[in-house]
């Protein structure tokens, strides 16, 4: 039988914590990791979270949302920019990626490519990428966050200064067209800002549902932007904006 008081602690970690792996949720929760497979699988299914690379994240729309779009809306625009951006990819090329979902997504679409070397600082778009004959493999150093699984600090920026790249490929937590790009995790500032100082351009993939949303965390302006890639629920206004601005916006 579900244990209702667990699945309710479950809601309240991920609320607490963000996207968290399955050995950490059931460290945290006395139970073995295939009981707390099951309990996520029937709470996504019943729309509360949605299960990511390795673990799960609560099924809500971010702070600051003005609709009530279901979760699996949500992550389907997710995919659907991540395929987007990856066409963006050449072979011969160097690219960073960064951590989060939409990342992560964007990885898995890079599996077969030839001769492409990734920087990221993410442990599990790393996982995605491991072993892959057409891909050098470059791991940045740092402090783990617990349950993104990124790799954050003065080691990390460090790192990224001894390399170079074409592109920077990220995720991001919201984006105002007067504010610029946000994200919602103030220690990873430093370490995004560091990621784009790498690259000689940024590809942001961020779904309709970012837009006009704000986040605590101030990462970069948008003139630090080359291309959005987004879905099409974006507003033409958002649009028109953005490319009086010089920046590129594909639309999935």
């Amino acid at each position: 039988m579900p244990d209702r008081d667990r699945d309710e602690r479950l809601i309240a970690f991920l609320r607490a914590h963000g996207p968290v792996s399955v050995e950490v949720l059931a460290r945290e929760h006395g139970v073995g990791v295939s009981t707390i497979r099951r309990d996520l699988q029937r709470l996504a299914g019943a729309g509360r979270v949605l299960r990511t690379y390795g673990g799960a994240t609560l099924a809500e729309r971010p702070p600051g949302s003005r609709n009530g779009e279901p979760i699996r809306a949500a992550a389907e625009k997710q995919r659907v920019a991540a395929v987007a951006a990856a066409r963006l990819v050449h072979d011969d090329q160097t690219i960073v990626v960064t951590s989060g979902t939409t990342a992560l997504e964007f990885a898995r679409q890079l599996v077969d490519r030839h001769n492409l070397t990734v920087i990221t600082n993410s442990l599990d778009v790393a996982q995605v990428l491991l072993d892959r004959d057409g891909i050098q493999l470059v791991v940045l150093g740092g402090v783990v966050r617990p349950g993104m699984h990124s790799l954050l600090g003065h080691l990390t920026e460090q790192a990224t200064r001894e390399m170079r790249a074409d592109t920077l490929f990220m995720g991001v937590g919201a984006i105002s067209l007067s504010l610029g790009v946000m994200n919602d995790y103030m220690p990873e500032i430093l370490t995004d800002r560091a990621l784009r100082s790498m690259a000689s351009s940024v590809v942001v993939m961020a779904d309709s549902g970012k837009f006009d949303l704000v986040a605590p965390a101030f990462v970069f302006g948008l003139d630090e932007i080359d291309v959005i890639v987004t879905d099409s629920g974006v507003r033409p206004e958002i649009v028109d904006d953005l490319t009086a601005r010089g920046i590129e916006v594909i639309i999935a």
